[in-house]
């Protein structure tokens, strides 16, 4: 439990179902000196603490700290430093909810691990689970759990997945739920209010390099670090558009001399619309695909299902080919792989 209005309706409903349920609060990141913004965890205790208070349960503050900044901060600092864009919320689903978080639950004596994600768990007729989209397309997070497999999947339910979100603030009115009025958090996975530059800020230094015009060569400028870039971004690059008002987006990131690429927002900025990609680090939740297949993907949260032709190349790669051109296809993010709304898995763009 978060401390926010989905997992406390998620223990709700499973309490209402007559589950024997306790609640639980991930404790992974202290920031007490306030280095990266705020870092609401004491709030977030005291509302998961009341909201259990008032379902008539358990409450619990388990210690993560150590596995997240080994399984998840790691990462997060080790893929920008390399100029990836790494998703720590989907690295934070897999390593730590449903994976050291999970093994503490069952040493405990708990048969599953329930959160407040948008998704839908439904069983197959020959007894393995699926993973569809919540019912509310609009608060769909089946993207966030696209890297776990069904060991993980089996062992987890997700109470609000047939849920809209004005029905679930409802029946957290309907209950007195303290958090049913709460504004959902925008920031990193477990972390808080944090805004992911001023993260990188604090914790990955400055590398300065030019800003160049990928169309003529021409430094525009220079920026503070090539981690604080991506693929297809648009703000905060500080360079003035053109006399016609076009923005400058990167499309591009050049090690040899950290230079930051840049070109005009147009169809046909080199590298920003990209039709093939190849993506490792493949998970799935079922059977592996095989063969070659004409699959659905998401290529970014909120970003709409697109069609593409999947194929599996021998050293436990993929070759995807989209149907139209993609915008901003970033390494290090992830694709995730659908059958219309089912989830199939995903995979990292390299």
């Amino acid at each position: 439990m978060s401390g926010g209005v989905d997992s406390s309706v998620a223990a709700l409903v499973l309490k209402e179902q007559g589950f024997a349920v306790t609640g639980a609060y991930m404790k992974n990141w202290i920031n007490e000196d306030q280095v990266v913004g705020h870092c609401p965890w004491r709030e977030d205790i005291d509302d998961a603490r009341t909201v259990c208070d008032r379902l008539g349960i358990e409450f619990r503050v388990v210690n993560l700290m150590q596995e997240y900044r080994e399984g998840v901060v790691a990462y997060l600092l080790d893929g920008y430093a390399r100029g990836l864009t790494p998703n720590p919320d989907i690295m934070c689903n897999r390593e730590i909810k449903f994976g050291v978080f999970r093994q503490w639950a069952k040493a405990h004596g708990f048969s599953a691990v329930a959160t407040g994600h948008y998704a839908r768990r439904l069983e197959a007729p020959d007894g393995r689970f699926e993973l569809h989209e919540g019912a509310d397309k609009n608060k769909d997070q089946s993207y966030f759990l696209a890297l776990l497999n069904q060991e993980q999947l089996r062992e987890a339910r997700f109470p609000i997945g047939d849920l809209t979100k004005p029905e679930l603030r409802a029946l957290a009115r309907k209950a007195g739920l303290p958090t049913a009025e709460k504004k959902d958090s925008q920031g990193i996975c477990f972390i808080g209010e944090v805004k992911m530059q001023d993260f990188l800020r604090a914790y990955v230094p400055d590398a300065p390099g030019p800003i160049v015009n990928a169309i003529d060569g021409r430094t525009l400028g220079e920026h503070r670090g090539l981690h604080f870039y991506t693929l297809g971004q648009r703000r905060g690059i500080r360079v003035p558009s053109n006399t016609d008002h076009e923005a400058y987006v990167v499309v591009g990131k050049r090690a040899a001399d950290r230079a930051l690429l840049v070109a005009f927002d147009r169809p046909d900025a080199p590298g920003l619309f990209q039709r093939k990609a190849r993506i490792h680090s493949l998970s799935w939740i079922g059977d592996p695909l095989a063969g070659p297949a004409t699959l659905e993907g998401r290529v970014r949260y909120r970003d709409p299902r697109v069609v593409l032709d999947f194929r599996p190349e021998s050293d436990g790669t993929a070759r995807v080919v989209f149907r139209e051109p993609q915008r901003g296809l970033a390494s290090g993010q992830i694709l995730a792989l659908h059958r219309g709304d089912q989830l199939l898995g995903g995979g990292v763009y390299a």
